[in-house]
């Protein structure tokens, strides 16, 4: 794998994303994070608690790592990357992890957000720095300057206080609030919730789930696709969401035990409320934070349903849809299937019939298709 260096404030430090790509294109850190490392050592702080929030791939921590670090995020690949990388660079700091749900115990002197790929999980996430922010403490935004929008200005108004920007900087810009608004008495997330069209059922979405206000066209078209010939046996919804296959593999086989799992934290924690809204019995399922299926073991699940992402962060991707596919023909008993759905110009037959050596179109419309894969 090709090592990618950075070198900033006197430090040089071997970053790479997760997994680790030789793609030159693909480093692990921008100009946003550049800037904001460039503006801490300008602070010349002799200590400070410093609460890091979407942190990618662990550039933050690596660089920060003498300061007292409490590190958010919803990503599990994020998570393994700053694993990875703090290991690379022989660095132990002291950090205490954090998922996307869980607040620090104890109030930072300085935030530093990364904006998120949407309003609904900025709002989210400056409604808990609201909770923990002291009058001094400083909150400061990164982002590309074509990502920072008033939109989102206005949030970082409303949750932490008067606020400005950065001069850009090599495309990149910063943003300064200074906490003047009390906090919220209401420190409860609001859940965006949705009926299930034909259904009975009430979906709910934590901020950072993916189509959390209605149900995408390619899951869709999945829904009307769900096996239902289980008479007992092992399900796993891969990349599960908000958990509505998964749900729809459980109603259709009532005996089927049905594990949900996603990289995203928000993503698992909304697939486990959903079960318990739709379900009595709640010792049918399982729910795991995890990097697609890795560390699994062989042989266990007799169906898997995917709905893969072709992109990491904004960069478009099939590494990820290829480890799903192949984590998947591990981790399926002999005779296992593999349904997933997927943009039709994606090609993903192609892979299916290369790792599997078998590949069925299940069903189809102008932009979408269900393909079927069997363990032999």
């Amino acid at each position: 794998m090709m090592n990618t260096i950075l070198n900033i404030n006197s430090q040089e430090l071997l970053l790479n994303r997760f997994p680790k790509s030789n793609d030159k294109n693909l480093q692990a850190w921008d100009s946003a994070d550049e800037y904001v490392l460039q503006h801490i050592a300008e602070l010349n702080l002799d200590s400070a608690n410093i609460l890091i929030i979407n942190d990618t791939f662990g550039t933050l921590a690596c660089a920060l790592n003498a300061y007292t670090l409490h590190w958010q995020s919803d990503s599990h690949i994020a998570k393994c990357a700053v694993e990875q990388n703090l290991e690379d660079n022989q660095l132990t700091p002291n950090i205490t992890f954090l998922d996307s749900l869980t607040l620090p115990a104890t109030a930072p002197d300085i935030v530093l957000i990364k904006l998120p790929k949407s309003n609904a999980m900025l709002e989210q996430q400056l409604h808990q720095i609201n909770q923990v922010m002291t009058p001094n403490t400083q909150v400061i935004g990164l982002a590309k300057a074509k990502d920072v929008h008033t939109s989102g200005l206005k949030l970082f108004q409303k949750y932490i206080g008067e606020t400005t920007t950065s001069l850009a900087k090599k495309k990149s810009r910063l943003i300064f609030a200074k906490p003047t608004v009390s906090k919220f008495d209401d420190n409860a997330e609001k859940l965006v919730s949705w009926p299930l069209e034909g259904t009975e059922v009430t979906i709910s979405n934590h901020a950072g789930v993916f189509a959390n206000t209605q149900l995408d066209i390619g899951a869709r078209l999945m829904l009307e696709n769900i096996p239902n010939n289980l008479d007992d046996g092992y399900a796993i919804d891969l990349g599960c969401g908000n958990g509505v296959l998964g749900l729809m593999v459980a109603h259709e086989n009532p005996q089927v035990t049905v594990r949900f799992t996603d990289e995203s934290y928000m993503a698992v924690a909304s697939a486990r409320l959903n079960c318990e809204n739709a379900f009595d019995d709640q010792d049918r399922f399982e729910f795991d934070w995890h990097d697609c299926l890795s560390n699994y073991d062989y042989d266990q699940a007799d169906l898997i349903i995917c709905n893969p992402p072709f992109h990491q962060l904004k960069t478009v991707t099939d590494h990820i849809a290829w480890q799903m596919f192949n984590d998947a023909f591990r981790t399926l008993k002999h005779g296992g299937k593999l349904r997933i759905v997927g943009n039709r110009h994606l090609g993903y037959h192609i892979k299916l019939q290369r790792i599997f050596d078998n590949c069925t179109t299940i069903a189809s419309n102008s932009k979408f298709v269900i393909l079927e894969a069997t363990k032999p």
